[in-house]
């Protein structure tokens, strides 16, 4: 193995007073083949339960997606939340966790309830990301994911849409705007393409799961899997013409340094742009390792994977439980910047969420698949040029 060790000068703090963490059933040892630095030290990141007005805390919304918008933070539910949570924006206060109770519920243009996609963004679509543009107040991309269980596209519009080089139904990326009234307006909708060669495979529910955007229009967007197993970020240009159009959306492999894995699986759940001393990263997510990947977009880098064990906040802890009791599985699904933090938010995976009971005080927030938000100071040496390292 050719990876090199970066030692994070970070102290680990060390909780008791909860049992060990046992692992994820879906979650397998991360054995790393190249293009890869593995961070020494695990980060420890702290969450806080996500609450509604009533100090409750929200009920299994599956949130998916995080942006910043008028110094909030902003995510929005998948298709298998809670029928309460879905087809809406979530407006959360960074520093108390809390969500608004005004609701910013979704509603079609004319022009999308025209369009071949009508009849799935009205119904119950699988949203699966969330950005904000920049200098467009109030405008977000969302794309959706698995369409598989929807009726189909008409024959018209099969002829049209129907060679996405992916999946059967294909991948939308939506343009949301909110209203004066603080709905969200979906006004765009466009299918997206991939060329053959790009080997993309037919995963409906292992699609494109991550957007980010720069403020010069180039978005990126990343995907859980390819028909080879391995996870992708692909990438094409917003330009002014861009939603004038109706036809697919080709985007191109963005030509990074994503790290190999011998063994398991290891998607991408949710990306980040971010700038530093004139060079652009990417921060992933990924959900299988509880880790997050720092991509140096130029391409010469390799990708630093930076281990993470995330923690739960206890209400009154006692002798039995700590006041911070570790989690099995976060299950990170969104990712943003805000003041030279990283924000993440967790979709609740309920195949393992139940995983991460322990304390007995915590128990009913998980069976109610609450999701925590967690923030992470941006360190300086996940950015370390990769040629000075030793190795």
């Amino acid at each position: 193995m050719n990876s090199k060790m970066v030692t994070f000068g970070l102290a680990i703090v060390i909780l008791t007073g909860c049992d060990k963490v046992q692992q994820a059933n879906n979650v397998d040892p991360v054995t790393v083949d190249n293009n890869t630095e593995l961070a020494q030290d695990i980060l420890t990141v702290r969450g806080q339960w996500l609450t509604e007005a009533n100090g409750d805390v929200m009920l299994d919304p599956q949130t998916s997606g995080l942006t910043v918008w008028k110094d909030k933070l902003v995510t929005l539910s998948d298709r298998s939340a809670d029928p309460s949570q879905r087809l809406q924006l979530h407006v959360i206060s960074a520093e108390t966790a809390q969500v608004s109770p005004t609701a910013m519920v979704f509603s079609l243009s004319d022009a999308v309830q025209q369009s071949c996609f009508a009849s799935y963004l009205q119904q119950n679509p699988d949203l699966e990301a969330l950005v904000a543009v920049p200098n467009e107040s109030g405008v977000f991309l969302t794309i959706t994911e698995d369409g598989s269980d929807h009726a189909g596209l008409s024959p018209e519009c099969a002829g049209k849409y129907g060679n996405s080089g992916s999946v059967v139904y294909p991948f939308l990326l939506v343009r949301l705007a909110v209203q004066d009234d603080n709905s969200a307006l979906m006004t765009h909708v466009r299918p997206l393409q991939f060329a053959a060669e790009l080997n993309l495979g037919d995963f409906p529910n292992d699609g494109i799961e991550g957007l980010a955007l720069s403020d010069d229009g180039q978005l990126y967007l990343g995907l859980e899997k390819d028909a080879a197993g391995g996870a992708r970020i692909f990438t094409t240009a917003l330009s002014k013409q861009f939603w004038q159009q109706n036809g697919f959306v080709q985007v191109q492999d963005a030509q990074v340094k994503l790290p190999a894995f011998k063994h398991g699986n290891h998607p991408i759940n949710a990306l980040e742009v971010y700038e530093r001393d004139g060079q652009r990263y990417l921060f992933a997510a990924a959900r299988n390792d509880e880790k997050l990947w720092v991509i140096d977009l130029a391409g010469k880098q390799d990708t630093i994977i930076v281990d993470l064990s995330f923690y739960a906040p206890v209400d009154e802890p006692n002798d039995i439980c700590a006041a911070w009791e570790p989690m099995n599985n976060a299950s990170i699904e969104g990712l943003t910047v805000k003041d030279d933090t990283l924000w993440m938010i967790n979709d609740p995976w309920k195949q393992v969420y139940l995983h991460n009971i322990m304390c007995a005080k915590n128990s009913a927030k998980f069976e109610k698949m609450a999701p925590l938000l967690f923030s992470l100071p941006i360190q300086d040496v996940w950015f370390h040029n990769t040629s000075s390292v030793e190795h």
